[in-house]
C-alpha cells in the first residue's frame, strides 16, 4: 500500500516539470553517486542505465538482472530521501504484462517513476508505436494500481538512432517523434524523453507540438541550460556524461598515483 511519503515524493517530482524552468537531472549509478549529487542541492535523483550497468561490469541494453538493477535502485532511494527516478530502459519485459509487473517492483522499491524507451534492446530499430503504446499503458496501469502517482517518462530514440545516419531525414524523424509522443500520451504517458536532439529549430518544435512536457538529453552540441529554459524544454537529463566525468577523473588520479 502506497505510503503518504512516498504519494507526496512523487507529487513533488511531478510538480518539478514545469516547461521553460526545466528540472535538471544529473544522472547517478548507485548510492555513494546518489548522495553525493542530492548534496550540491538536486531536486530529485535519477539514474541512468548505461552508467549503472558500467559500474556493474555489465552493458547497456538489459544486460544486467532486473533483481541487480532493483536492488541497486532500493539503495539509491534510501541514501537522499529525495524523489527518484528510475532508467527502466525499453521496460524489462517481453509482454506488455511483464512491463508492468516490473513497474509495481520498482514502485515498491520506493520509486516514483520512469523512463521507458521505444527502442529494441541489441537493435537499432524501434518498436512499432501502437506496440509500445501498449506497454506505456501497461506501466501506466500498475502505477495506478499501486496508488503513487508516479511519473511515466516516454522516451523516443529516433534522433538518437539517426544522429549516426548521414541521410536521416530530420523533419521526417521529427513527424514520427510526434506521432510517437501523441500515441504515448494516450497511453498514459506523462513526459517526452527525446535523447539526441540537439538543434534549436527541431527541439522548439518538439516542445511546441508535443502533447507532453519535453526531456532532452545533453550530449555534444546541446543548447546550454538557460537557452532550453527559452526553448520551454521542461526536464534535461546528463545520461551517462556523470560516469563518464567521473570514471575519467579516477583513471587520471590512477596515472598520476601510479607515475
Amino acid at each position: 500500500m502506497a505510503t503518504d511519503d512516498h504519494i507526496a515524493l512523487a507529487t513533488r517530482f511531478r510538480a518539478l516539470h514545469v516547461p521553460g524552468r526545466p528540472l535538471v537531472l544529473f544522472n547517478v549509478w548507485d548510492a555513494g553517486s546518489a548522495r553525493e549529487v542530492a548534496t550540491r542541492g538536486a531536486a530529485a535523483i535519477a539514474t541512468g542505465s548505461w552508467s549503472v550497468a558500467q559500474a556493474h561490469g555489465a552493458e547497456d541494453g538489459e544486460e544486467l538482472a532486473l533483481d541487480l538493477v532493483l536492488a541497486n535502485l532500493a539503495r539509491i532511494v534510501a541514501a537522499t530521501g529525495l524523489p527518484t527516478t528510475l532508467d527502466l530502459e525499453a521496460g524489462y519485459g517481453g509482454s506488455s504484462t511483464e512491463v508492468g509487473l516490473t513497474c509495481a517492483r520498482l514502485i515498491g522499491c520506493g520509486a516514483i517513476g520512469c523512463n521507458i524507451e521505444d527502442g529494441v534492446p541489441g537493435q537499432t530499430m524501434l518498436r512499432p508505436a501502437e506496440e509500445q503504446a501498449d506497454r506505456l499503458a501497461a506501466a501506466r496501469s500498475a502505477f495506478d494500481g499501486s496508488g503513487v502517482p508516479a511519473f511515466l517518462n516516454a522516451r523516443t530514440d529516433g534522433f538518437f538512432t539517426a544522429a549516426s545516419d548521414a541521410d536521416a531525414d530530420a523533419d521526417a524523424v521529427l513527424h514520427d517523434t510526434l506521432r510517437r509522443a501523441r500515441a504515448y500520451a494516450e497511453a498514459g504517458a506523462d513526459g517526452l524523453f527525446v535523447p539526441g536532439v540537439t538543434d534549436e529549430r527541431m527541439i522548439a518544435r518538439l516542445v511546441e507540438d508535443s502533447p507532453l512536457p519535453v526531456n532532452v538529453m545533453v550530449g555534444a552540441g546541446t543548447p546550454p541550460r538557460a537557452r532550453l529554459a527559452e526553448l520551454g524544454v521542461a526536464r534535461i537529463s546528463h545520461g551517462p556524461g556523470p560516469y563518464v566525468l567521473t570514471m575519467r577523473a579516477l583513471g587520471d588520479a590512477a596515472t598520476r598515483a601510479m607515475d
